[in-house]
């Protein structure tokens, strides 16, 4: 069955849909809002989600609550123009599926939307999962596994995108075109296999929209896709509405 939905637009949480990196602001419910040094020191690079899982663990020993998790997700801000973006997108919710695909982590992820009500335009949130234990504290897991060599051992972008498309095609969904919002060199991995009908739109001076840089610089025109960066996310939502005009 063919679907009317024309585009897949991708999101990004941390520093993209919220101003803040999500795991950094649970360290304001931690005794005088620092983490010790000895906990800080475990953290190895492409490790972030095991680092995290120890992060939580020590909060739950310092008798952080889930309450008390749920109320600084909830705090987080959007990012400037976010608003504007999600009201524009509820309105054209016919016109776009929406799918959110974040290294943090679930419950984080889903209060914050949902304290904003903007959850139900998503029509998947794909994350690392969590789960409160019987002793009330937050455990993390790891998304997946994969062979990406770029990309933390936790969560391949690239690898999701292309399960989704794989998944949404046998359902007889094809797209014609990708849309992905982000900020992070995470997010640049998949873009890297958009084709020119795609946008990429990476947060401006970001590691994202650095390496679309850098790779342009070493070889022009080797990234394919349409590179919008923004400032405040009403570029975004004037780049679509554009789309949506000439279609």
């Amino acid at each position: 069955m063919a679907s009317n939905h024309k585009y897949l637009l991708i999101f990004d949480f941390d520093e993209t849909i919220v101003n803040e990196n999500s795991d950094d602001s649970v360290v304001q419910v931690a005794p005088e809002q620092e983490l010790p040094d000895w906990l800080k020191e475990t953290f190895q690079d492409g490790y972030y989600n095991q680092y995290m899982q120890r992060v939580l663990k020590y909060l739950g020993d310092q008798g952080v609550k889930i309450s008390d998790l749920k109320t600084v997700y909830e705090k987080i801000p959007l990012s400037p123009g976010m608003t504007t973006l999600f009201r524009f997108l509820t309105k054209n919710q016919d016109r776009f599926e929406i799918i959110l695909i974040s290294d943090a982590n679930m419950f984080g992820i889903e209060s914050n939307l949902k304290r904003y009500g903007y959850h139900s335009l998503f029509r998947r949130v794909i994350s690392n999962p969590t789960s409160v234990e019987k002793s009330g504290y937050l455990t993390l897991g790891p998304y997946h596994s994969h062979s990406c060599p770029q990309c933390p051992a936790n969560m391949c972008k690239r690898k999701i995108v292309s399960d989704y498309l794989n998944e949404r095609s046998q359902e007889g969904v094809k797209f014609e075109s990708l849309l992905y919002v982000g900020d992070g060199a995470n997010d640049f991995c998949p873009t890297v296999i958009f084709s020119s009908n795609d946008v990429a739109f990476p947060r401006k001076s970001y590691p994202m929209h650095k390496l679309m840089r850098k790779m342009e610089e070493k070889q022009k025109g080797s990234f394919k896709a349409k590179i919008v960066p923004w400032e405040s996310a009403d570029v975004v939502a004037q780049y679509l509405q554009a789309l949506l005009n000439k279609s």
